[in-house]
């Protein structure tokens, strides 16, 4: 592995008619629609979702509970994209300049990000997770993901998937790259950051799967346009060599725990016995608690901080509302929390003091029968 690391040539891009040359969003959207890709807008200008709308934005809100997509309306993100041109027509007909975004998972894709931005590299150690680099071994230029994944490539006797004409590829306008491939065997692939703790392919190399989007080709923003390279606009089959190094750094779902976890009942019981009302606290508390719980059957995707928002604002309007004391409703949301999602006892703390700093401004009064 020696001498200068150098960067594919992306100098020619693609100029064929697909998406339409020179089109419109709305033609980009539709095209990419045709080929089974859901679609959802990004905001004008930018590589990123529009927000919400007021509505959506309350707390407690999840996609899940939105009735925007039932009234033709636009919201949370890659969640609603669509494949019904009626839908799409309607969308980018109100907002032409819009951009289009593709939802990698439910489209089937795994879309390699190769990013080009000018950092120092980290340690060797960080450049391949799992993968340890010599000493000896010569990084000189090594400035870049298009580096450290030809670097992975080499390791494995592979092709660089960046020079790989016989998919789909785009040209970013920060100088990357997207390698589009098809997910074989219908294969739940989650995303990742090349600087990621919990998973990563590689370093300034991103991975857009499941719970993610990237942005089709064609669509223009303040910084550039997407631009299709080379002689196809098709993604081709992921390589077998790629999918494995997928698995190897856990980019697929943890396997789900044997048997549903249980409601933590005799926390909900020891809350109750607190006070009065135990009946009308039950009902208030006990759907919004379950919601939580379930996630335990579901690692990723379950929606779990949407619903323990939700039940942290329920819990805050019972205690505003003189039902529940802070501490009780602190407690068994935590509990609720680590049966569903054990070790992240941090990341639900804060969920939870931010539901209920919002539930406290909206007191939830209970009346009592008998």
């Amino acid at each position: 592995m020696s001498g200068e690391l150098r960067s594919p040539d992306l100098a020619t891009p693609r100029t064929g008619s697909e998406p339409p040359a020179g089109g419109s969003s709305l033609d980009t959207a539709l095209w990419c629609a045709e080929r089974g890709w859901p679609v959802h807008p990004l905001a004008a200008g930018r590589k990123t979702p529009p927000r919400n709308c007021g509505a959506c934005r309350s707390p407690g809100h999840t996609h899940g509970d939105c009735g925007c997509l039932a009234a033709g309306n636009w919201c949370h993100g890659f969640h609603a994209a669509t494949l019904d041109p009626v839908r799409i027509e309607q969308w980018w007909g109100k907002n032409p300049a819009s951009g289009v975004g593709v939802s990698c998972g439910p489209a089937g894709l795994v879309i390699i990000d190769i990013d080009a931005h000018p950092q120092t590299p980290p340690a060797r150690n960080r450049l391949l997770p799992g993968i340890p680099i010599p000493d000896q071994a010569d990084l000189t230029g090594l400035a870049s993901g298009f580096h450290t994944l030809a670097l992975l490539a080499a390791l494995r006797g592979a092709p660089d998937p960046a020079a790989d004409e016989d998919t789909l590829r785009v040209r970013t306008p920060s100088g990357g790259l997207h390698v589009w491939y098809e997910a074989p065997d219908a294969r739940a692939w989650r995303c990742s950051t090349g600087s990621g703790s919990t998973r990563a392919l590689a370093w300034q190399v991103d991975v857009r799967a499941h719970g993610g989007y990237i942005v089709a080709p064609g669509t223009s923003t303040t910084a550039g346009t997407y631009t299709i390279l080379g002689p196809t606009s098709k993604p081709a089959r992921l390589p077998s060599w790629l999918a494995a190094e997928l698995d190897r750094t856990g980019h697929l779902p943890t396997p789900p725990r044997p048997g549903p976890r249980p409601v933590p009942a005799r926390a909900l019981q020891a809350v109750l016995a607190a006070g009065g009302g135990q009946q009308h606290i039950t009902a208030a508390l006990g759907t919004v608690l379950a919601e939580v719980t379930a996630c335990a059957e579901t690692p990723e995707g379950a929606g779990f901080s949407g619903k323990l928002n939700r039940a942290s604002y329920t819990a805050g309007g019972l205690v505003s509302a003189g039902h529940l004391t802070h501490e009780e409703a602190e407690h068994i949301l935590q509990t609720a929390a680590d049966v569903a999602r054990p070790g992240q006892t941090r990341r639900a703390a804060q969920i939870i003091r931010n539901g209920m700093s919002a539930g406290l401004r909206r007191p939830l009064y209970l009346g009592r029968r008998g």
